[in-house]
């Protein structure tokens, strides 16, 4: 499904810590099925997904979009070489709307992850997630609403908010037109 091989990678950690799914799903509160759905590339986890379970196995969230072990100093991502990560779908299996592209495939052992959102429709589903770290999201396209903790921001193109991830969030389509935003997540 992704050219990143996510699934393979949250596997190889599992199987090289001689982990079951269930041991995984236990520490990182989510279900087994999740673990399982993510591990065999039949789904894309969220960031905060990912991020979790980055911190669960002590790596970097850059792992699981590294495309070569060799250690650069800096990078250059063409526009056509990016790939999308689509249908993120959330611990309780709904569709969250959006897909997200890597904006840094070789540097390792960065500070922060940047990324393209796409969210592509009004998400239904107002759940919300937190992890560690901070982010900044800047939007590029359209309106998006960002729910953080109990307060609902109208974000507009232009507007930028940079906050502490372990505050409740989500980022929401204000309608149903296509918003594009530059995500950076800091762990």
């Amino acid at each position: 499904m992704s050219e990143y091989n996510i699934g393979t990678k949250i596997k190889e950690l599992r199987k090289a810590r001689k982990l079951t799914l269930q041991d995984v799903a236990h520490e990182t509160g989510f279900s087994t099925a999740l673990i399982s759905q993510i591990e065999n590339d039949n789904v894309s986890p969220p960031i905060a997904t990912l991020s979790k379970i980055a911190k669960f196995f002590d790596v970097k969230i850059g792992v699981f979009f590294a495309e070569s072990e060799d250690e650069c100093r800096f990078e250059v991502i063409r526009s056509h070489e990016r790939t999308m990560i689509p249908r993120v779908i959330s611990q309780d299996g709904a569709n969250h709307g959006y897909f997200y592209e890597s904006l840094s495939n070789h540097k390792k052992n960065k500070k922060m992850e940047p990324f393209i959102l796409t969210l592509n429709k009004k998400a239904m589903d107002t759940s919300t997630y937190c992890h560690d770290g901070e982010e900044f999201l800047f939007v590029m396209k359209g309106n998006a609403e960002l729910l953080l903790d109990d307060q609902h921001i109208l974000l507009n193109e232009g507007d930028g908010v940079y906050f502490d991830s372990t505050l409740k969030h989500r980022l929401l389509s204000s309608e149903s037109e296509e918003v594009k935003v530059l995500a950076v997540v800091i762990k």
